[in-house]
């Protein structure tokens, strides 16, 4: 740079400082001296090279060209909605501004101003970013503390039931999804959150897992106690005492149902073997059941025809107590009808009594509830647990004994609470005939009872 030997040539000095410009960032330590000598030796180049003036000037109008169009587009750099784009732009314009070279002295000072307003526009964007970022992560954090919260149960949960683990599987997954949307979150608070979270996570899938490993060991013993039931199933299936084996057998259904999964490629074969022999004793009932259906049409056939009895002799009005009596026992003494006939069947004698006991002449309306009352308990006792369903009928009927004298009583009470007026009066009636009406309800229920204990 101090040499006055014109051997030196201009493109020789463009060569060191295109090798200056390749060389790359140092450390920031050192940059700012780095640079400040190799600027001064630069304009000592040009200060003492008189030889070379024109050209140094021509080289800093070409410079100072090249630094304005940096300045244009650091100033569109603040039009630039990607921010972080826009910043990444700017650092390597400052690059670039730095190794093109100087500039005429009098436009140093405003190229520098106008350029460094442009970068100052650039950053100030990056504050309200930092600013809005700030914001957001806060906001983040906030929902995020929530999530980690909500994951907090899934830490103490506890079921032996498949199904109600995948539910809940499926509501952490569920979170986890929601996690992962939210963003980031502030540097600081970042680790504590995490941590709660993904723990809770970690800890309901090793709980999970625990339990299906469980669940394996307890398959193989439900396999051995399901092997055990079709031990049981084979023994029965050729018995022929069919309403006592058949409940056996729903006992073992029953306890097939109750035992739990086993190892999934047992369940098919071990159910199969056990579906067999409770297939088997069933079909062999319901072939049994088949020539018994046929005595069953009989009744029925049977039972139609008193019914045409009864209402025969209702319609002529010639019946009597004794042939009613007749007539309901060899009704109740026929047998079963099919099953398909027997609420038609019961519809029907029903309505076949009914009328033979409203036709009746010269009897009282008590005598006719008593045979009402008498016709219900032959019905009751003639069917499966006669006495709990008579017990059941009692208890029934003095439930609503009590309840009918409380509404009386309770209506009464009311009564002695309204004033003397017309609208007060209009209320006293429709109390006396709710009244009225229940006392007529209480002696009939209570009939019914005093015939019911008597029949019993």
């Amino acid at each position: 740079m101090d040499s006055d030997d014109p051997n030196i040539s201009f493109n020789d000095f463009k060569e060191f400082q295109n090798e200056w410009k390749a060389i790359g960032p140092v450390p920031p330590a050192y940059a700012r001296t780095l640079w400040a000598n190799y600027n001064a030796l630069v304009d000592r180049f040009y200060d003492h090279r008189n030889i070379y003036f024109e050209l140094k000037e021509l080289d800093r109008k070409k410079n100072l060209k090249l630094k304005l169009e940096l300045c244009e587009k650091a100033e569109q750099l603040s039009n630039i909605d990607n921010l972080p784009e826009a910043i990444k732009a700017l650092n390597e314009l400052h690059h670039e501004f730095k190794h093109i070279g100087p500039v005429p002295k009098d436009d140093q000072e405003p190229l520098w101003q106008r350029f460094k307003a442009a970068s100052d526009a650039v950053y100030d964007n990056r504050k309200g970013f930092v600013e809005q970022l700030k914001k957001e992560l806060e906001k983040n954090l906030v929902l995020k503390e929530e999530l980690a919260e909500k994951t907090q149960e899934f830490v103490v949960f506890d079921t032996d039931r498949i199904k109600e683990w995948n539910v809940k599987t499926k509501e952490l997954l569920e979170l986890q999804k929601k996690w992962e949307a939210v963003g980031g979150l502030p540097r600081a608070k970042a680790k504590e959150v995490n941590k709660k979270f993904w723990g809770a996570f970690k800890t309901f899938f090793h709980n999970k897992g625990a339990f299906f490993k469980k669940l394996d060991g307890q398959r193989e013993t439900n396999l051995e106690e399901k092997r055990e039931l079709v031990t049981k199933a084979e023994e029965l299936k050729e018995s022929t005492d069919w309403n006592k084996t058949a409940d056996a057998f729903k006992k073992l259904q029953r306890e097939w149902r109750e035992i739990g999964p086993v190892p999934e490629k047992y369940r098919e074969s071990v159910y199969q073997e056990f579906k067999k022999a409770c297939d088997h004793f069933f079909d062999q009932r319901r072939n049994s059941q088949n020539e018994a259906e046929k005595e069953y049409v009989g009744n029925y056939t049977q039972k139609m025809k008193i019914c045409d009895e009864l209402n025969a002799a209702a319609s002529t009005k010639e019946g009597s107590l004794e042939q009613l009596r007749e007539l309901q026992n060899s009704f109740n003494s026929i047998g079963f009808v099919p099953r398909k006939n027997i609420s038609e069947t019961k519809k029907k004698y029903a309505e076949a009594v009914e009328a033979y006991i409203a036709s009746l002449e010269g009897i009282s309306q008590d005598d006719r509830q008593k045979l009402k009352v008498e016709e219900e308990i032959n019905k009751i006792s003639s069917g499966p647990n006669a006495g709990q369903r008579i017990f059941r009928k009692e208890q029934s009927l003095r439930h609503q004994i009590g309840q009918v004298e409380n509404d009386i009583s309770v209506w009464k009470n009311n009564m002695e609470f309204f004033a003397s007026s017309k609208t007060a009066d209009k209320l006293k009636n429709e109390f006396q005939e709710k009244i009225d009406a229940a006392n007529i309800e209480l002696t009939r229920l209570k009939n019914e009872l005093r015939i019911l204990r008597s029949v019993t």
